[in-house]
């Protein structure tokens, strides 16, 4: 009995102490934005609140270039994200469908490429740019951005491709639709919980990128949120609460996205990864 009753304990405890060391620093992060500044620069942490202010949030979105590189880091990321799933699709869809030579190699190619760190390649990804006349420009970002999720996105989408009857994509070519057709109105609308999975993963690592962005754009103008972020405190000297508020803003699209999109990404993520 007390083997039983210690075999279901331990796991809800260590559960919760992983719950808490995660989830305190983002408590700590909004906490400290709303704090007026004699809360913040004390020798006794103020845990809770008191007092709530804005005035950090106002510095934050009133400081220079905030709004251009919002609309930077907005822009870079829906475009890459909408550059992979473009991509991913027709790549999926070969993968899952076609029979061709080196097909196998293909993916395993791709799931090398998933495991392997990107930050190998950042050399010579600085000297395609540079070569190119690229630097300081949003498009080499978009591109790479792209590239980094594009191997999960193939083969998450390749499960749920290989997974829809054949048959009902041939009753649709038999009817008169071209296999274009068919893939568009059959096998597309199965794919939104993969094509949801996808995309947050896509959205979240080119939303926080920070190396990239450091190395090929030093045009302030042309750079994105994570990399001012890290600036941030170098202009407002010692001004914690503004740098929180700015990384509160930051974080927010992250969190909303994720509560609304969790269960279908995560369901789509596993489903993904088994089926096919």
């Amino acid at each position: 009995m007390k083997r039983s009753l210690f075999g279901r304990i331990w796991p809800n405890a260590t559960a919760v102490v992983l719950f808490v060391g995660l989830v305190f620093p983002v408590y700590w992060m909004f906490a400290t934005a709303f704090k007026p500044t004699g809360d913040i620069i004390t020798d006794n942490p103020v845990w809770f609140p008191k007092h709530f202010t804005l005035s950090h949030f106002d510095r934050a979105v009133h400081a220079d270039h905030f709004w251009t590189l919002v609309a930077n880091s907005v822009t870079v990321t829906l475009c890459s994200v909408l550059l992979s799933l473009v991509i991913a699709l027709f790549a999926a869809f070969a993968l899952a469908r076609m029979r061709f030579k080196g097909r196998r190699g293909f993916i395993v190619t791709f799931m090398l490429a998933q495991m392997a760190p990107w930050e190998v390649m950042i050399i010579a990804i600085y000297m395609i740019v540079r070569d190119g006349d690229m630097l300081n420009s949003l498009v080499p970002l978009t591109v790479f951005y792209a590239m980094m999720v594009l191997p999960l996105t193939v083969l998450t989408l390749r499960g749920y491709i290989a997974a829809v009857p054949k048959e009902l994509e041939e009753s649709a070519m038999v009817d008169g639709c071209t296999r274009l057709q068919a893939f568009r109105k059959v096998i597309f609308p199965l794919l939104a919980p993969g094509l949801m999975a996808t995309s947050l993963f896509g959205f979240i690592t080119a939303w926080n990128e920070f190396p990239l962005v450091l190395i090929l754009n030093k045009d302030i103008e042309k750079q994105t949120l994570p990399l001012w972020l890290s600036q941030f405190q170098t202009a407002f000297g010692d001004d914690w609460g503004a740098t929180m508020a700015a990384s509160s803003l930051f974080a927010l699209p992250i969190l909303i996205l994720f509560i609304f999109l969790q269960r279908k990404a995560v369901s789509g993520l596993t489903d993904g990864a088994v089926k096919g």
